[in-house]
């Protein structure tokens, strides 16, 4: 169906339209791909082409394009819409070679109608954001962002889209995640609002000029899209993102179902990593109301073909970067689970791998006590040989070792910061070694820690200590900013990947393990 766009300002010309029976949109939708190009594992890690032949992997972007190909031809002659609520760079060796290329070169070959600003987009700053905009060829919004002080930004990125749809006129709205500044790395140029409030404005903007059909593609987790749903007036659904977030109706895993109704409105996700593409139908009725919500995600399992001609583009972009993935360093006696959903909110043994790879390699130099955020793992590792691509797969982000000296005090701060979030399953978590905690959720803020110990003795607040982390905590990335002034600081030490890789050789063959460093009441 023939759409066209017909204005991204911030201020539309009133305008109506007449509907003269119920209208029917597929809404088709992908999120936190996160330059998963090649296909993946169960574990959501990329996959061997020798698993992947033998119906073992899913997703990738060949078989993303295959799915929403098969459903815009299935669906020919009906009004149909292909959104990304964000978080396309960053999580594989293909956006670490390739700085977002590849991420444009496979969107605009699919062809997406418009994609929500996701965090990791301002991974490489204001720049890594300005690249996506003027390289894919379609729009790219967010609402919630004043960018009028950005000498990369402003004018480039609009805070809403609207989209002529069978003669309909389709509103989207979108806002972005107000802690990214904490999470990713926009220049202090860019001013975030509050999510609900941005986009209420917007909403209105929409009605005022005769949009009576309009979706938010948000980019600040399934909980808070919740509270948007039911908060902000004249929005008629919900397309998620940043979570990871699994809405189905026919996976008993699944958080919720597809669609999640909150109240009237309708709020879908769709996972992360490729693995699944969303499909929400919805039916309005003549005054623009939702009258139906339905659909579901759809598995990209082996079941689903590859695109012949993106596999071998994607064959063509992996050979630079395939003899360093291929590299055999060390081996598993079983899964290393790094999955978000642990990692983030209890010890896991991907955490105490890399939190305990991180003190041995700096213990020689007085450091005591290592803290990594569980939102800095990416992917668990399978048992058997493990290869440099897997370990780049849980550490994609090139970040390298940090140490420097705090105090008891704030150090106990830190991990207050680090359990702040956990009931919306925020990166910040710690995982540490050479340390001990409980953490009581339910406590009062500034109470939540208790039991801490350094080397088998209660922390002194009053005491200075030694510890490492990696550059993007320890300069105040998802919360930290108690370590930014941290004393003796040096943030340049080896690739944290080397570091995992060099103390897995040296372990081998490595048997993963918790060990009670952690406790939640």
């Amino acid at each position: 169906m023939l759409k066209k766009i017909l204005t991204t300002s911030a201020t539309i010309a009133l305008s109506t339209s007449a509907a003269y029976a119920d209208f029917t949109l597929n809404v088709i939708h992908i999120n936190d791909l996160h330059s998963r190009i090649e296909p993946i594992s169960k574990y959501d890690n990329t996959c061997s082409e020798e698993d992947n032949v033998e119906g073992n992997c899913f997703g990738g972007v060949a078989r993303v394009a295959t799915k929403i190909a098969e459903l815009r031809e299935q669906l020919a002659g009906e009004n149909v819409i292909v959104v990304d609520s964000g978080d396309q760079y960053q999580g594989s060796l293909m956006y670490a070679t390739y700085k977002g290329d590849v991420e444009i070169e496979f969107m605009n070959k699919i062809g997406f109608d418009a994609m929500a600003v996701g965090n990791h987009e301002f991974d490489d700053g204001d720049a890594g954001l300005l690249k996506l905009i003027e390289g894919v060829s379609f729009p790219v919004i967010s609402g919630n962002l004043d960018v009028s002080s950005s000498n990369l930004l402003a004018g480039k990125l609009s805070n809403h889209l609207v989209l002529e749809v069978g003669g309909e006129k389709i509103g989207l709205v979108s806002a972005l995640a107000s802690d990214t500044p904490e999470t990713s790395s926009p220049s202090d140029a860019v001013i975030f609002s509050d999510e609900i409030e941005s986009l209420q404005h917007d909403v209105d903007a929409l009605t005022e000029a005769g949009v009576t059909k309009i979706i938010a593609l948000n980019h600040v987790g399934a909980k808070k899209d919740f509270e948007i749903a039911a908060a902000v007036t004249g929005l008629d659904a919900v397309v998620s993102g940043h979570s990871h977030t699994l809405f189905s109706n026919t996976d008993e895993n699944a958080a919720y179902p597809y669609p999640e109704m909150i109240g009237d409105v309708p709020v879908v996700q769709a996972y992360a990593f490729s693995k699944y593409v969303g499909h929400l139908v919805l039916t309005f009725d003549d005054a623009g109301k939702v009258i139906s919500a339905t659909g579901d995600t759809i598995l990209l399992d082996a079941s689903v073909a590859e695109d012949a001609e993106i596999k071998a583009r994607v064959a063509e972009l992996a050979g630079p970067i395939e003899g360093l993935k291929a590299k055999i360093v060390s081996s598993s006696t079983d899964i290393i689970d790094g999955s978000r959903d642990v990692c983030r909110a209890v010890e896991c043994a991907m955490g105490s791998l890399v939190a305990d790879a991180m003190l041995e390699r700096v213990k020689g130099q007085g450091i005591e006590i290592a803290i990594q955020n569980g939102g800095g793992l990416r992917a668990s590792i399978p048992a058997g040989d493990v290869s440099m691509g897997d370990v780049l797969t849980v550490l994609p982000f090139q970040n390298t070792l940090s140490t420097f000296h705090v105090s008891g005090e704030a150090m106990v701060a830190a991990l207050e910061n680090g359990v702040s979030k956990m009931d919306e399953g925020a990166g910040r978590f710690p995982q540490v070694a050479g340390m001990t905690f409980t953490v009581d959720p339910a406590a009062e803020v500034g109470a939540r820690i208790s039991d801490v110990m350094v080397g088998g003795v209660p922390i002194d607040l009053t005491k200075t200590y030694g510890a490492v982390t990696n550059n993007y905590v320890r300069n105040g990335g998802d919360g930290y900013a108690m370590f930014e002034d941290a004393s003796n600081a040096y943030d340049f030490g080896p690739d944290l990947a080397d570091v995992l890789a060099e103390y897995l050789a040296e372990k081998a063959p490595f048997t993963p393990y918790t060990d009670g460093r952690i406790t939640v009441k």
